[in-house]
Order: C-alpha cells, then structure tokens, then sequence
C-alpha cells in the first residue's frame, strides 16, 4: 500500500507539473549538449529556473523567443576568474559566462567572500580557500588576499585610492618569509575553516610564495585529500626553460597524498615546456591520478609587478627582457627603469612570453578546459581575456581556423569545468548541460558571427554575437544587449545541492 501510495503522488505530482505553464521557451534553437551529445533543432521550456522540457514539437509559454539559427549551449563555466565585481561580470556575461568562479588565488575568510556578493551577483559565483590569504592572516594578523580579488573587490575601493592603500600596506612577509612547524599546523587549521566554509578546494600561486617550503605544501595537499577537495595550483617558476620540477613536484604531493590536482594555465605555466608538462600530466592520469588543466587562448599573461613573481631572475626564468612586459595602462613597454619604478609603485602588468606554437595546440586538446584567468576590468587596459575569452575560443579557433569542432570546444566550457567540482559541489550536476531539470544557465549565440572584440589596449570592448545568456532562468543578455537591474547569481560552495533560484 504505500508503495502505491508513493507512485500515486509521483503521478499527481508530474500531472501537476505537467500542467504548470511554462516561463519561458526557447524557440527552434540549435541545441547543444556536450553531455549526451544532441545536437539538433529543439524547443527548450524553462520553468522555476530550470530546464522543464526539450521538444521536437513546438512548446507554449508565457514568453517565446524566436532563436531559430542560434545555438543555444549550457553556459559557460570559467573556473579561473578573479574579477568578480559587478563591471567584470558585465563583461563576462556578454562572453557567455553564466558561473565564475576564483579558484586559483582564493579568498579567506571565504564567508565574508560569499556574504560580499549575497543578492548582489549578476552570475553565479564560488571560491576556494586561498592559500596566499590564509598566509596573509599568519604572518600579519590581517584578513586580506591578493589584490587582485579582495581590497579592490570586497571593500569596492577603486582608482588612485586603491592604488594608494597598496603602496601603503603592502606586507611581503607572507610570501618570503619560511613557516615553522607550529605556523604550519596553524595555516592548515586557518584552510579548514575555509573549507567549512563552503570553499571549493584549496587554490595556491607558488609563484607567489617562494618561501613556502615543501612540508607546507604536503601538510596542505593532506589536508585536501582528507576532505576529498581539489588543489588549484599555480606552480612554480621555472629554474630554466626546460625545467619540469615546478610540474613534477606538485605531482608528487598529489600522488603521495591522494589529493585531486588541478592545474591552472598550463600554457602559461609552461611556455615551451607546455608539450612536455601536457605529457607528463597524461602519464599521471594513467597512472590513476586525478589531474586536471585548463587554458586561455592568448600568447601574453597578466600580473602584478609588485609581487613576488618579478623578483630577481624573472627575466632568465621567463625568456624574456623588460620590452616584453608591458604596463597596462597607458600600454608602455617597460625598460630597466621603468620597471623598478611601476615595481616601486604597483599595478598590472601584461607579459608578452609565449607563442601561438606553445598556445594552439593546447587550445584545442580535448582534455584541457577553457578558462580566462581575468583579472579585475577597471579601466580598459587590462589583458582583454576577462572578457574574451569564450568568444574568441568560439570564433577564432572552432570556426576561423576549425581547430576544434563547435561540441567539443563548449564540452571544454562547460561539461569539464562542471564535472570538475560536482562532486564537491553538486550544483554543479546540474550546469553544463541541457536537458530536463539543469539549471536554466544557458548561451545562446550565432556561431556565424561570435568573437572576442577586446583588445589589450582596450580590455572594455564586449563581445559580438551571443544574444542570450540566462542566469537561473533570468536573462542577463537580451538581444546582445545587457539586462539592467537583474541579480540571479547565487553562490556555489562545498556540499552546496541547492538549487539556483531566479525568474526571469
């Protein structure tokens, strides 16, 4: 009796579904599913924010947008964005991103990360507890991360002001100073809070943090395995160029503690070891690791001058002289000078270091992910990736120079990304898809006419044909335009199963 109880209350409860019109429907678009691999003309339902019917036959709704000619995608999922403030996120939503998430930088405390952006967010967001940060409160007592994604982001300090409390407060121990046994067993203690905070996994810039010895790695990398969390990690620079160990050693730590391992901008990181490091990440996913990389798809990288990346030897460690990095704005290229004045300073620098013969091939290796590394959007002349990246994937590299189909180049912007963290997060089980009961985060764009339109001298260009994007149902790009005065964006963190929620 109660099983028939039970499958009597399934059947009431799909007729009542059933019967609930629908908000919105998606006309004759071209729909695309890395997952099960459709790719056909359907009518797409959305329903409480989420997917509620896929139809051969044309659907009714409360509202019918004609995309015939489109495709419409899941939308894109960048694991490695560090602008999430409101005027990136208007940048990424008109690349298609529907969820950005900092991954590898991170933040601590994570809570005052995810209360900064409660109701506030125009696309969904999450973090990882940032090694670097959780550093920052050990040796100087302050809550703080890299000024790429905190003072400017949480605190909303823009400009000449912002630049002045950098040059003020500006403390270096945390990246150059050792940590004993008791910091370490401290530091660890500091990133399981985070953890139970919702982080996504432990991100970490070892560029940045030279004296980070390797027992903290390991007693870190311990820490991610027994909470089953990924490590995000930027390795370290490169001794020469054809050194392997900045790979090799974070490797070890994954293998002898278990810890899942992602690596962030594996071009960048490798430059002309980029073939070599790819191999030795092949070999170690044959030998049951789970390891995992991403790129962007452009020859020049992004950083702070300040930081410890630029410290002596970066020029023999990079290939590279001081014409090759450029200060962001007003696009000088450095000279000896110049450079130990910016550094003095601080601010953004962009690197001219790698080739597209480094870059390409990784681009279109099926498994690597697609990921922009944007840093904040402030005044225009950033690198244009944080604001390009998707399409300049879509446009240049599938339908310019057919280096990659269109299914597998958004399977490496959505499905990957999604699949990374569903486990940790099981939200998202349900992006980076469509079919019936993901979320309603979806791209819509003319394969025909999408590309990337920033430029390094003008990072505040947006992206040309992507017509639609919705966040939980809600759309945030209406007729390639910017929807004002829309905040879907809910938070994704550790053991989060809750469903994004938003109408239209």
């Amino acid at each position: 009796m109660r099983a028939l109880s039970l499958l009597f209350a399934l059947f009431l409860g799909s007729f009542a579904d059933a019967a609930e019109p629908l908000e919105l429907v998606l006309r004759g678009g071209r729909v695309m599913d890395p997952e099960s691999g459709l790719d056909a003309v359907r009518d797409v339902g959305i329903r409480d924010g989420r997917v509620a019917a896929l139809s051969v036959e044309p659907l009714a709704g409360l509202e019918v947008l004609d995309v015939r000619g489109l495709v419409v995608a899941p939308g894109f999922i960048d694991l490695h964005a560090h602008g999430q403030d409101p005027t990136s996120n208007r940048f990424q939503a008109r690349d298609g991103v529907t969820t950005a998430l900092d991954l590898e930088l991170g933040a601590f405390p994570v809570q005052a990360f995810y209360d900064a952006r409660a109701g506030a967010a125009l696309l969904h967001y999450g973090v990882s507890v940032g090694h670097i940060p959780a550093r920052i409160r050990l040796k100087h007592g302050f809550d703080a991360v890299h000024p790429a994604t905190t003072l400017e982001l949480a605190t909303g300090l823009r400009g000449a002001f912002f630049r002045f409390v950098r040059r003020v407060w500006r403390p270096t121990e945390y990246a150059r100073e050792p940590a004993d046994a008791a910091e370490i067993e401290a530091l660890v203690a500091l990133v399981a809070s985070g953890l139970d905070q919702g982080g996504l996994g432990i991100g970490f810039g070892l560029d940045y943090t030279p004296a980070a010895s390797a027992a903290e790695l390991r007693a870190l990398f311990e820490l991610a395995a027994r909470r089953g969390v990924p490590c995000f990690v930027h390795p370290r620079g490169a001794a020469q160029l054809d050194d392997l160990a900045p790979l090799t050693d974070v490797l070890a730590h994954a293998e002898a503690t278990g810890a899942a391992l992602h690596v962030v901008h594996i071009a960048s990181s490798g430059q002309g070891r980029t073939a070599a490091y790819l191999a030795v990440l092949e070999e170690a996913r044959a030998r049951g690791l789970d390891v995992t990389t991403e790129v962007y798809p452009y020859t020049a990288g992004s950083t702070y001058i300040e930081s410890a990346f630029f410290d002596e030897g970066w020029r023999e460690r990079l290939g590279i002289d001081y014409g090759d990095v450029v200060w962001s704005r007003p696009g000088e290229r450095l000279t000896a000078e110049s450079f130990t004045r910016y550094r003095r300073r601080g601010g953004s620098v962009i690197l001219h270091f790698m080739t597209a013969e480094m870059v390409d091939p990784v681009v279109a290796d099926p498994t690597v992910m697609i990921a922009s590394d944007g840093i904040p959007l402030l005044h225009g002349g950033e690198h244009p990736r944080g604001a390009g990246t998707f399409s300049r994937v879509l446009g240049r590299y599938v339908r310019e120079r057919s280096a990659l189909s269109l299914m597998e180049a958004l399977r490496k912007m959505t499905l990957l990304p999604a699949r990374r963290l569903e486990q940790i997060a099981p939200a998202l089980g349900r992006k980076g898809r469509v079919r019936v009961g993901a979320d309603a985060d979806l791209t819509v764009f003319d394969p025909a006419r999408i590309i990337d339109r920033a430029t390094y001298e003008d990072s505040h260009r947006e992206s040309e044909g992507i017509e639609y994007v919705f966040v939980a149902g809600t759309a945030v790009v209406r007729e390639g335009a910017l929807v004002p005065d829309v905040l879907p964006g809910r938070p994704l963190r550790a053991g989060s199963g809750a469903a994004s929620s938003g109408g239209r």
